[in-house]
């Protein structure tokens, strides 16, 4: 299968026990890296924004809640069908559209969205600098894009352990409970392999973004990117 179709596959099969297995991986610290993701975006000028690997919406429903008007795509069906009735439980449904997609190949024309964002699903693009650019494409001139993504500690002794955590128990623990323990020994590796800060700012350079800033949350564990449409 190609690379797009095997995410599409793995998400599908664990989309029902997603949101809970995310809860118990972080601690329930993936709450408050998305809250501070959101409450960047609104310190800049935006109305409407795209949630690229909307997943099961929360960031789309974070951002309909603060008021924008919001598009959100993802690569698997079951999991935006879980994110629609997330909606349609707290009376958005109608303030949202959800969309199947790929990164790669956007459906909208150039220029469409005042800010982008994506969280936790720039790692799983299937070409990444495809991914970027078409995120590019798609904001408007001095349009933000906002990337949170998972990453690793730089003390060494936080990354043996968070190592140990990641390759081990998360894929025994999540496996068992999801009952696909493959799905859950990709994604700690697709951390430990992503682009980190320098290597990733020079992606986003060359997809087309400037002014990048980085924070980093939780020891480093996770980051968030912020880059400017140049």
């Amino acid at each position: 299968m190609p690379e797009n179709a095997k995410i599409e596959a793995l998400f599908d099969n664990i989309a029902p026990n997603y949101d809970r297995l995310n809860k118990l991986m972080s601690f329930g610290a993936d709450r408050v890296w998305r809250k501070r993701m959101v409450g960047k975006l609104k310190n800049s000028q935006a109305d409407t924004v795209l949630d690229v690997a909307t997943g099961t919406a929360d960031v789309a429903l974070s951002l309909a809640k603060a008021g924008y008007s919001v598009t959100g795509t993802d690569i698997s069906e079951r999991m935006l069908e879980i994110g629609r009735k997330k909606l349609e439980a707290n009376g958005l449904a109608e303030k949202v559209e959800l969309l199947r997609a790929e990164a790669e190949r956007l459906p909208f024309s150039d220029a469409s969205f005042d800010a982008v964002t994506v969280a936790f699903g720039v790692r799983n693009f299937g070409n990444l600098n495809a991914g970027l650019s078409e995120m590019c494409r798609v904001l408007q001139k001095g349009g933000r894009l906002f990337v949170l993504e998972l990453s690793y500690p730089d003390n060494r002794l936080l990354f043996f352990l968070y190592k140990l955590y990641a390759l081990h128990i998360i894929p025994f623990v999540c496996g068992a409970i999801s009952g696909n323990p493959g799905a859950y020994r990709y994604l700690p590796k697709s951390i430990l392999q992503f682009p980190k800060s320098e290597a990733f700012a020079s992606l986003l350079r060359s997809a087309g973004f400037e002014n990048i800033k980085e924070f980093s949350f939780s020891f480093g564990v996770c980051r968030l990117y912020v880059a400017e449409k140049s």
